[in-house]
């Protein structure tokens, strides 16, 4: 009986393991189909490798959830030069795939739609070409669909209206035709549609203004035409038509007023009776028995309706004109759409050379038009400081030629990294003092610039010892660029001090880890804080890479308030690492929402990294916090130098902090108080 049941057990361990590796493995297969095709030349993604777990953090840019299936794929602004394979589809659990910025080519594969789980697709900025696969239709999860910048062809498929789920909408910078599909009327979560710099015509649809979450419509440089639906008045700014000749509307102010020739259009005009009849109220039963008595050669002369071949004539010359006026437009729009693709490009951000070789050719890809198409200057001349101190942000106004000199003209050799919406790099100033200047491109600023500038107030105002100092900012037109110069952090960040071998000299010691969470501790108390200058802010990214250490081991936090002038889009595709590394409160899955008490989450899962020195939390970490097994939770780096009343009280703040519940978190201020009588005692 006993060799049954052993043998009985390693049959139920072959079944359950089969599955299991299989489908680990039908994961790589695909992963290395896509390697093969997204980079060719296997510089970017030489990581990748067959005999390799993907969810070991050595595949560059994967991401992996808790049951170890590949979630996120990263790699905006790698140089990745191939095609997007249908093997893709193979990533059942993908629910981001962000490879904007790159110089991919080819069609958008329709086998996308077989990944159910997606919610964010970033292909913008690349040279896709063909249509938009109308498969994407039965993507039902799909929140972000972010396609502008290419060289797509074809109509909107009206199918997108089924993506219910659907946020953002972006198809700028394309080459589309056609309607724009009244079915988008029924996505009632989309809030930002952009269908700018397109070859569209027609009217736009009046389904779009009972969008209720609507906010930003941007429709510029088509061909639409006809009145706009005035329902779309309560957008405000939010709405963009100019450069649409045939388009008018009462009450916005960038479009010209109607008048009664913009109500007819060729669809009014079809059938031309149905027109007649609407035309001339007052005789619609009498033209309707005339067409009952004659032909389409000959009607009677009835002295009833004398002026019938007046109002005919009317019409037909009204039709005749507005064709002459239609095909006179679409020539100077196809013209004009000629000598705007003359040049094409697909980089994410453009050198200073190569925006002279722009200006020395006189032809403008659509990416420079993109950056340039606000002529975008929130601080230049004719800025009326929208109700803040203008003075106050001067003082803190570097120009272009500053910032070069600092970086070397941006130089990669001082290029400290780069992430999915700008570059970093290290720079001296001219008085000889070490900065790190972020270089964010416009595209990924918010578009509204008084959102913008007062984004900019609050993070010049921004002043705490345990808060990166941000030393002034630069807006540069020329580049479609802004950067953010900040005091250089020497130390580099928390993250570099975790999962250390022992005997490394970069170990921090016991005493080092208690004054970096306090520190961390004060820096967001003072965020928290309702104060003269500045309001309550909630960090909303807080980790081990957002903490820098400066050359006395103080620690800084970087980015705060960096969403208040961050694009919506951006904000969230950087949450997507938020949560696989465990930051990310889970209320916000629910809620979609950040308080005071999600960065407290983030806090005290900093500071079980901190005590234990490891990145990734296990299971058995916080087992050995809720029950003080030092050996478990303590890193064991510090050879015992450590005191365990300290490091119980510790990790019992942490406990707290990271509560399942927001109400059963403390708040920073408590939190303060309990680690000052934390450091008395130990």
């Amino acid at each position: 009986m006993g060799v049954f049941q052993f043998l009985f057990f390693l049959f139920l361990l072959f079944t359950l393991y089969i599955p299991l590796s299989v489908h680990g493995n039908t994961e790589v297969r695909a992963l290395m189909e896509l390697k093969a095709s997204l980079d060719p030349t296997n510089k970017v993604l030489d990581s990748w490798k067959s005999d390799a777990d993907p969810c070991s953090g050595s595949f560059v840019g994967v991401a992996c959830n808790e049951h170890r299936k590949v979630a996120n794929i990263s790699l905006q602004g790698k140089g990745l030069s191939g095609k997007v394979s249908p093997a893709i589809a193979g990533l059942k659990c993908l629910s981001g795939l962000y490879l904007h910025y790159n110089s991919l080519s080819g069609e958008i594969p329709k086998e996308l739609s077989n990944l159910q789980e997606l919610t964010d697709l970033y292909l913008n900025v690349n040279n896709l070409s063909g249509s938009i696969p109308p498969e994407i239709g039965n993507m039902a999860g799909l929140q972000v669909l972010q396609l502008c910048c290419n060289q797509l062809t074809g109509n909107i498929p009206t199918v997108i209206g089924f993506l219910k789920r659907l946020s953002v909408l972006a198809l700028q910078y394309n080459r589309l035709n056609g309607t724009i599909p009244s079915s988008l009327g029924n996505l009632g979560m989309l809030r930002r549609l952009d269908l700018s710099f397109n070859s569209l015509f027609g009217a736009i649809p009046t389904t779009l203004a009972d969008i209720p979450e609507l906010e930003i419509l941007d429709i510029r440089n088509n061909t639409l035409s006809g009145n706009v639906p005035s329902g779309l008045k309560r957008l405000n700014g939010g709405f963009q038509g100019e450069n649409n000749p045939g388009l008018c509307g009462t009450g916005f102010p960038s479009l010209r007023g109607c008048s009664p020739f913009d109500s007819l259009n060729i669809n009014q005009l079809e059938p031309f009776r149905s027109h007649l009849n609407d035309t001339a109220p007052g005789v619609t039963s009498q033209t309707s028995n005339i067409h009952g008595h004659c032909n389409h050669t000959h009607c009677s002369n009835s002295s009833r309706f004398p002026e019938l071949p007046v109002i005919s004539g009317v019409i037909t010359f009204s039709f005749g004109f507005m064709v002459a006026g239609f095909l006179a437009f679409f020539h100077y729009r196809r013209k004009k759409q000629k000598i705007g693709n003359t040049s094409d490009s697909s980089d994410g951000r453009l050198s200073t050379d190569r925006a002279k070789e722009f200006q020395r050719n006189g032809s403008v890809s659509p990416l420079v038009t993109l950056e340039y198409s606000y002529g975008w200057d929130p601080l230049g001349d004719g800025w009326n400081g929208i109700g803040f101190s203008q003075e106050h942000l001067n003082k803190f106004r570097f120009n272009l030629e500053e910032v070069e000199s600092a970086t070397q003209c941006f130089s990669e050799l001082n290029l400290l990294g780069r992430s999915n919406f700008s570059s970093v790099y290290k720079g001296i100033l001219r008085d000889g003092s070490l900065v790190a200047i972020r270089s964010i491109n416009v595209t990924s600023c918010k578009s509204e610039e008084a959102e913008f500038v007062k984004g900019l107030y609050l993070l010049t105002s921004l002043s705490h010892e345990n808060l990166v100092r941000l030393r002034g900012f630069c807006c540069s037109r020329g580049r479609g660029e802004c950067f953010l110069i900040y005091n250089f952090a020497s130390k580099g960040n928390l993250y570099k001090y975790l999962d250390l071998e022992e005997g490394d000299e970069s170990i921090l010691d016991w005493s080092t880890r208690i004054s970096i969470i306090n520190g961390i501790a004060k820096g967001i108390e003072y965020l928290h804080k309702n104060e003269a200058n500045k309001p309550p802010i909630v960090h909303r990214n807080i980790s081990v890479e957002k903490v820098l250490i400066d050359q006395q081991f103080n620690p800084l936090i970087a980015d705060s308030g960096l969403h208040k002038i961050l694009a919506d889009d951006i904000v969230y595709s950087t949450l997507k690492v938020s949560a696989a590394m465990g930051y990310l409160a889970p209320e916000y899955i629910t809620t979609g929402r950040f308080t005071e008490k999600t960065d407290i989450f983030a806090f005290g899962v900093i500071i079980l990294q901190i005590l234990s020195g490891k990145l990734q939390l296990t299971s058995s970490i916080r087992l050995g916090t809720e029950s003080s097994r030092f050996e478990d939770f303590v890193d064991t780096n510090l050879r015992g130098e450590f005191s365990e009343s300290m490091a119980a009280k510790l990790g019992k703040i942490a406990l707290n902090c990271t509560h399942e519940h927001p109400d059963g978190r403390p708040t920073m201020e408590t939190i303060i108080k309990e680690l000052n009588d934390c450091n008395v005692r130990r």
